[in-house]
C-alpha cells in the first residue's frame, strides 16, 4: 500500500473520530465509545466488507501491542502531570486503598464467580480457575478519561471530594491491574511450575516499590534538569519531558519495577514542581494525550472482528461477566475498602461503586494475552471488548443521572475561556484572567472605568473596541459592547459571581427605593444627571483652544 494512501486513510479516520467526539459531548456519550465505533466501521467486517470492496484495515498484533503500550504510557504520565497533590492529599488513603486492595478484590471476586458460572453453564467454554482470574484481572481497573469527560459534558460537579478520589483511584489502579495480569499470564503459561502465594506477594511488592521509587527519583531528576539546562529553543522543553517519560518507563521495566506506576508518579512529581516552560509543556501533553487516546481507540476498533460477537459463547459470557462486575464484585470491593473510612456517606459509597467504567486499558491487557499466546486468548479479547462496550453504554451514559439521584451534585460554574485575548497565566501566579462585556448593568454608576463596581484585587488591564486594543486608565470612557480583559487574584468564577451578586444587590436597592420613595429617588437621579452634564460641559470648555481671545486682544492694541 502506498504511503500517500495510508496517510489519506488515517487522516479521514482522525477527522471522523474528532467530529464524532463533538456528537458525544452533545448527547453525553463517552468519546471512547465513538472512537471505537469509527475503528470498527473501517476495520475487519466493516463498511468495506459490506460493500464488497475489500476486507477492511488490519493491524498486526505486535504493532498494536507497541502502539497501545506507548499510548498508555503517555496517557498515564499526562494524568499524573495534571493531578494536584493538594487536591488528592485529603483522599490519599482511601484512593490508594481502592487502587490496590480494591483492584485485587475485584479480580478475585470476579474470577471466582466466572469460574463457577462457566462451569455451571455448558454453553460457555470451560476455563480453569487461573484463566478465569486472568480474564478478571484484565478488567479490574477503571478509566478516568471516560468518567470525567461524561461528567463535564453534563455539567456535573461532585461533592464530598469524590472527584479527586476517583481521579486518584483511576490513575493509580492501572499499575496494579498490570501486575496481576502479568503474574497470572506467567501462571497460566506454566501450570506445572510451583508458584506459592508468598512468591506472588513478593513479586507484586517488588514491582510496586521499585516503580514508586524509580518514578520519584527520576521525576525529581527531570525537574532539576529542566531548571538547570538552558536549551537553545523553547520548543525542545516539552520534547525533553516526553523523552523523560519514555525513559522512565523503559528503565523501570528493566529494574523489575512497574513501569506504568513509575510514569504516573514521575508525572505527578514533575507536574507539582516548578520548572521552565511548564505551561507550554502541559499544553503539549494535553494535545498529545488526545492524540494517543484517539490513535489507541481507533487501533482497538480496527482489530475487532464484529462477526465474532455473534457467537453464543461470546455474548453469553459478556452478559454474565458484566452483571457480575457491575452488580457484585465492584460494589463489594468498594464497600470493603471504604469500610475503615467513616467520613464517606452511604451515597458516596454507592456512587463510587457505580463508577467502574471500563476503557482502553482492559483491551490492551487482552492484547497482551494474545501476544503471549495464552489459552482462550481470542475469547478473552472478544469478551473484554464487549464488556467494555456494555460498561460504556450502561454506566457511562448514566453517571450524571446517578449522581443527581444520590444528591451528590452541585451547580457547576462554567469557566469562560478567553475569546479575544490570547493570555495564559502560569499556575505560580495564582491569578485568573477572564473577559467581561460592557453592558448597561456594568456601567449603571457611570461610563468611566473608575466608576465600575469591581471586587478588590481585580484589575482591568486591556479593552477591545471593535478591532482595536488599548490599555485603559481610570478616566477611560467605556462604551456598550466593549470587551474587558480582567485579571484577579481570586478564582475567575467566584469573581464573576461576586460582581453579579453586587450588581443584583444594587438593582434591588434601587427598586426598593423607587417603590418606597419615588419622588426622592427621581429628584436624586435628576440632580446626578445635571451634575454629570455640568461636569462634562466644563471639561469640554477647558479643552477648547483660546485663540479667539488672543485675536480680540490684538485688535484692541491696534
Amino acid at each position: 500500500m502506498h504511503v500517500e494512501l495510508v496517510l489519506l486513510v488515517l487522516s479521514l479516520l482522525f477527522f471522523a473520530s474528532i467530529f464524532t467526539d463533538r456528537i458525544g459531548y452533545k448527547f453525553g456519550v463517552p468519546a471512547l465509545l465513538l472512537f471505537l465505533t469509527v475503528g470498527m466501521l473501517f476495520g475487519q467486517n466493516g463498511v468495506s466488507s459490506w460493500l464488497g470492496v475489500g476486507d477492511g484495515i488490519t493491524i498486526d498484533l505486535s504493532r498494536a501491542q507497541a502502539m497501545g503500550t506507548v499510548a498508555l504510557c503517555v496517557i498515564l504520565f499526562s494524568g499524573g502531570l495534571d493531578t494536584k497533590i493538594a487536591d488528592i492529599r485529603p483522599v490519599m488513603a482511601p484512593g490508594l486503598t481502592l487502587a490496590t486492595v480494591g483492584v485485587f478484590l475485584t479480580c478475585v471476586i470476579t474470577g471466582v464467580l466466572i469460574w463457577l458460572i462457566f462451569g455451571w453453564l455448558n454453553a460457555v467454554e470451560t476455563v480453569g480457575i487461573w484463566s478465569a482470574l486472568l480474564m478478571a484481572a484484565t478488567m479490574s481497573s477503571t478509566d478516568s478519561a471516560s468518567v470525567f469527560s461524561t461528567l463535564r459534558t453534563n455539567g456535573v460537579k461532585l461533592k464530598h471530594n469524590l472527584r479527586p478520589l476517583l481521579e486518584l483511584e483511576s490513575g493509580a489502579n492501572d499499575p496494579m491491574a498490570y501486575i496481576l495480569t502479568i503474574t497470572l499470564i506467567s501462571i497460566v503459561l506454566s501450570p506445572e511450575a510451583e508458584i506459592s502465594a508468598l512468591t506472588i506477594f513478593q513479586d507484586i511488592l517488588i514491582q510496586l516499590v521499585m516503580g514508586a521509587v524509580m518514578g520519584f527519583i527520576f521525576g525529581k531528576f527531570i525537574v532539576w534538569l529542566l531548571n538547570s539546562v538552558a536549551l537553545s529553543n523553547e520548543s525542545l522543553y516539552p520534547i525533553l519531558v516526553l523523552t523523560a517519560c519514555i525513559f522512565i518507563f523503559a528503565v523501570t521495566y528493566y529494574t523489575r519495577g512497574n513501569p506504568y506506576l513509575a510514569v504516573y508518579i514521575g508525572g505527578l512529581i514533575i507536574g507539582n514542581s516548578r520548572f521552565t516552560r511548564k505551561r507550554q509543556t502541559k499544553s503539549f501533553f494535553d494535545g498529545l494525550t488526545w492524540l494517543s487516546q484517539l490513535a489507541m481507540f481507533l487501533m482497538l476498533g480496527l482489530m475487532v472482528r464484529p462477526i465474532e460477537f455473534l457467537k453464543l459463547e461470546v455474548w453469553l459470557a459478556t452478559l454474565i461477566i458484566s452483571i457480575v462486575m457491575i452488580c457484585f464484585s465492584r460494589p463489594i470491593s468498594v464497600l470493603l475498602c471504604l469500610l475503615p473510612f467513616k467520613n464517606f456517606k452511604q451515597s458516596d459509597r454507592i456512587f463510587t461503586s457505580w463508577v467502574g467504567l471500563k476503557g482502553a486499558v482492559p483491551i490492551i491487557f487482552a492484547i497482551l494475552c494474545m501476544a503471549n499466546k495464552v489459552p482462550h486468548a481470542d475469547l478473552v479479547f472478544n469478551v473484554v471488548f464487549m464488556c467494555t462496550i456494555v460498561s460504556l453504554l450502561l454506566q457511562g451514559t448514566s453517571l450524571s443521572a446517578v449522581a443527581r439521584k444520590l444528591k451528590l451534585t452541585s451547580p457547576a460554574q462554567e469557566q469562560k475561556r478567553l475569546q479575544y485575548f490570547d493570555l495564559d497565566l502560569p499556575e505560580e501566579i495564582q491569578s485568573s484572567a477572564w473577559e467581561r462585556v460592557v453592558d448597561e448593568k456594568l456601567i449603571h454608576n457611570g461610563c468611566h472605568l473608575k466608576e465600575l463596581t469591581i471586587p478588590q484585587h481585580t484589575l482591568v488591564i486591556m479593552v477591545r473596541r471593535a478591532d482595536t486594543f488599548f490599555v485603559p486608565t481610570g478616566d477611560t470612557e467605556l462604551q456598550l459592547g466593549d470587551h474587558l480583559l480582567v485579571i484577579s487574584d481570586n478564582n475567575a468564577s467566584k469573581v464573576v459571581q461576586e460582581m453579579e451578586e453586587e450588581e443584583q444587590e444594587i438593582l434591588t436597592h434601587w427598586w426598593m427605593e423607587f417603590t418606597r420613595h419615588t419622588g426622592r429617588f427621581v429628584r436624586r437621579q435628576w440632580r446626578k444627571m445635571m451634575d454629570e452634564g455640568q461636569k462634562h460641559k466644563g471639561q469640554k470648555a477647558k479643552d477648547e483652544p483660546e485663540t479667539p481671545k488672543i485675536v480680540e486682544q490684538e485688535e484692541k492694541t491696534e
